[in-house]
C-alpha cells in the first residue's frame, strides 16, 4: 500500500471548523427553511469575518498566496478558534515552500539527559518530531514497560497509543488521550509540511487502527500544556497523575513532559512501589539504543 498522505489542507480544516458552529452560536439571526449543511455556510463565515464571499471561498479552496494576517485573524474570530487552532490556521495558510525531505536529526542535548535522570520521583520524557520519544527517565521506562521490547528508533507515542493493546489498558480515558495524540500530529503537520516520515507514520496508523482513521479526518489540533490523567498500571494499579508540558529553550520542536503527583496520595505510593520493583529491570546503560536518558535518548530519530 502507498504511504502517501495528503499534505495539511486548509480546505478541510476550515470546512470542519465551520461545520461545528451553529448560526445561533455565532450570533446570527435564524433563517427560515431547511439548512442543507451542518454549521455555518461559507457566506455566513464571510459575513462574520467582514470579507467578501468570493474572497472567503478562494481561501477555503486553498488559494492563500496573498491572504493577509488581518483576514486570517478575522476568520479565526468568526470560527471561534482557540489559540492552538489559530496558529494552525496561520501555518496552513503559509506552508513551507519546499519539497519533501527528511527532517534534521534530533538529539536530546546532554543537559536535558542529565535533568531527566535527576528527576527520580515521577516519570519524565522528551518528545520530538512526530511524537518520537527522544529520552526518558527511569520511572518513565518503568511506567511504559511495553517500549522496552521495541527496536531502536521505533519509540513513538502515537504508534504506541494506537498499535499497542497495552495502551488501551493503561489509559483509563484512552479515547480522550488518543485523540489528543492525533491532534498533536495534525499540529506538527501544519508546521512541517511534506515530511515523508510523517506520511509513513500516518499511513501506518491509518491502516492499523480505524479510530485513528476517523479522528485524523476530523482535523482537530491539540497542543499539550497541563492537566491530569487516570491510569491503570499492570503492576501497581490505579493512579492519577498530573502533567506539565514545556518547550526547551533552543529546541522548539521538542516537548519536555513532566508528570506530577499529589504528596501523600495513593498515586505517590504507587509510583514509589513501581520504582522499587523495577529498579534493576529498567536500568539502561549508556549507548544501548533509543529510549533511556543515558544513550537511548541521545540517538533520537530525524
Amino acid at each position: 500500500m502507498s504511504q502517501h498522505v495528503p499534505e495539511p489542507d486548509i480546505r478541510d480544516f476550515l470546512r470542519t471548523r465551520r461545520a461545528r458552529i451553529t448560526p445561533e452560536q455565532a450570533g446570527l439571526p435564524p433563517h427560515p427553511g431547511v439548512r442543507r449543511v451542518p454549521g455555518l455556510r461559507r457566506e455566513e463565515v464571510a459575513q462574520l469575518a467582514g470579507v467578501s464571499v468570493d474572497y472567503y471561498v478562494r481561501l477555503e479552496r486553498g488559494r492563500t498566496t496573498s491572504v493577509s494576517a488581518s483576514v486570517l485573524d478575522a476568520v479565526a474570530r468568526a470560527l471561534q478558534l482557540n489559540d492552538t487552532e489559530r496558529n494552525h490556521l496561520f501555518a496552513l495558510a503559509n506552508p513551507t515552500r519546499q519539497g519533501p525531505h527528511a527532517r534534521a536529526l534530533q538529539r536530546a542535548r546532554p543537559g536535558l539527559l542529565r535533568a531527566l535522570e535527576n528527576i527520580t520521583d515521577v516519570p519524565a520524557l522528551l518528545l520530538g518530531h512526530r511524537l518520537d520519544v527522544l529520552a526518558t527517565n527511569h520511572l518513565a521506562r518503568a511506567f511504559y514497560r511495553d517500549f522496552e521490547g521495541l527496536p531502536a528508533g521505533e519509540w513513538n507515542m502515537a504508534r504506541y497509543m494506537f498499535l499497542d493493546a497495552a495502551a488501551r489498558d493503561l489509559y483509563v480515558d484512552w479515547p480522550e488521550t488518543a485523540r489528543e495524540n492525533v491532534g498533536m500530529l495534525h499540529l506538527y503537520a501544519s508546521h512541517h509540511p511534506r515530511d515523508p516520515r510523517l506520511a509513513q507514520l500516518v499511513g501506518e496508523l491509518s491502516v492499523g487502527d480505524r479510530d485513528f482513521r476517523r479522528w485524523w479526518a476530523e482535523h482537530d489540533v491539540y497542543q499539550p500544556k497541563y492537566g491530569s490523567k487516570r491510569y491503570h498500571h499492570p503492576l501497581v494499579g490505579e493512579l492519577t497523575l498530573g502533567f506539565e508540558a514545556f518547550t526547551p529553550m533552543g529546541d522548539p520542536d521538542q516537548t519536555l513532559g513532566l508528570y506530577t503527583v499529589e504528596p501523600g496520595s495513593p498515586s505517590e505510593n504507587a509510583l514509589r512501589l513501581l520504582a522499587s520493583w523495577t529498579a534493576d529491570s529498567t536500568h539502561t546503560q549508556p549507548g544501548e539504543g533509543l529510549g533511556g536518558a543515558q544513550g537511548r535518548g541521545a540517538a533520537g530519530r530525524a
